[in-house]
């Protein structure tokens, strides 16, 4: 037994030099045994870096021309994104979204489900550039909010490619006017993979997309705009022209944005005309397809607690096109949208509401598109209850 005791006495006396060994070593800026998981000199890099999760969770009960389908809870957003400043003019963006299938895609070898990955460098305190993947700066209101803060999306936006790869450059001609021209891959895609095989067009050896922008401020803020024009190229001499005018005003605590935006796509990028007509009548991708569309957001600022919102969309799809020996009218298909919200902010130091809305669609086929195609109307519906925070974590 005594010997039992002496060597558990020695056992921790050696255990105790140990660590009295290693604390000193600790002292003197020895850091073998203790390296943290962020390098000591790189902490300080935190104090330029934040990161946020963006999250739109809402409890859904859907409806179909008035019947009620079902309900569920559902994370119609959440998108974990970190930015910051690694040197005094060079910051990163990198955002991912966790609601969408993360499989890479052929031209640009990055997971679909990425939206920014991307590095800004400041030339100069007016002019910068950028390279990566990021948002195609093609104009209107409705993109440039968070896509956290959007409870529907209008026709076009929800079918483009919204985040590509490539380059672009900023140049700020004071606080009130900004210029952005960006050069970007077209597509994700290959060709192929999007289209499908087609007889009547030839991919281009360099399928890119032309973005210019402009941001103004007017009449001291209260007017302010996000105009653009984007040229596309879908295939050999096959392009989209994309317009995108998008105008906000301010009167005190009632704020109106109103998108107009065009879509003049000589294949039918968009897709909605070609999803349309069947493939047993014309079995590939469509021509001269046009889509117009009328967004509006009307919000209200009662107090810092409450707001009320309104989200209206009018989407217009035509086919332009002569193939067919039966058109009599370029219009498919008109779809309505409207989204009331109220909205509740329970926190004045954190950005974070609870709402209540409800987000009704209306389409409606053309004569022709429902006689000669088979189309039907319909209606659908949803009513939600849910929140919405880009949550900063740090």
């Amino acid at each position: 037994m005594k010997k039992h005791f002496a060597l558990t006495g020695i056992f921790f006396l050696a255990l105790l030099g140990s660590v009295y060994a290693q604390k000193q070593e600790r002292q003197t800026g020895d850091t073998t045994y203790y390296k943290t998981l962020i390098p000591e000199t790189k902490q300080t890099l935190l104090k330029n870096m934040s990161m946020i999760a963006n999250m739109n969770f809402a409890f859904r009960n859907e409806f179909q021309d008035g019947e009620y389908i079902g309900s569920r809870f559902r994370n119609d957003q959440f998108r974990l994104e970190i930015r910051g400043m690694v040197h005094e003019k060079v910051y990163f963006r990198f955002r991912d979204r966790y609601t969408r299938a993360q499989t890479s895609e052929s031209v640009d070898n990055l997971s679909r489900s990425t939206d920014l990955a991307y590095i800004r460098v400041d030339a100069s305190k007016k002019f910068n550039f950028s390279a990566g993947k990021m948002c195609a700066d093609w104009g209107g209101f409705e993109f440039d909010y968070n896509p956290i803060d959007i409870y529907e999306y209008s026709d076009i936006i929800e079918y483009a490619d919204n985040f590509l790869t490539g380059a672009g450059a900023s140049y700020s001609v004071n606080s009130k006017h900004s210029f952005t021209f960006q050069a970007l891959d077209s597509r994700t895609k290959y060709f192929e993979e999007l289209y499908g095989v087609q007889p009547n067009a030839v991919e281009s050896k360099a399928p890119l997309a032309l973005v210019s922008n402009w941001r103004g401020s007017l009449f001291g803020g209260k007017l302010k705009t996000i105009w653009s024009y984007s040229l596309f190229t879908e295939a050999q001499d096959l392009y989209m022209n994309y317009f995108a005018l998008g105008n906000e005003l301010t009167l005190g605590k009632f704020v109106i944005a109103y998108d107009y935006k065009l879509s003049n796509e000589q294949l039918d990028r968009t897709g909605v005309v070609s999803a349309t007509v069947p493939d047993s009548m014309y079995a590939y991708a469509l021509k001269n397809t046009e889509y117009v569309g009328h967004w509006v957001h009307l919000h209200y600022r009662i107090n810092k607690k409450w707001n009320l919102s309104f989200f209206g969309m009018l989407d217009l799809a035509r086919w332009k096109s002569d193939i067919d020996p039966g058109k009599n009218t370029n219009n498919i298909r008109t779809a309505w949208g409207f989204v009331p919200t109220v909205e509740y902010y329970p926190f004045e130091d954190l950005n974070l509401r609870f709402f209540a809305n409800y987000v009704g669609r209306i389409y409606d086929y053309s004569n022709y598109a429902e006689e000669r195609f088979g189309a039907k109307d319909y209606t659908t519906g949803r009513f939600c209850v849910g929140f919405v925070t880009p949550l900063g974590i740090f």
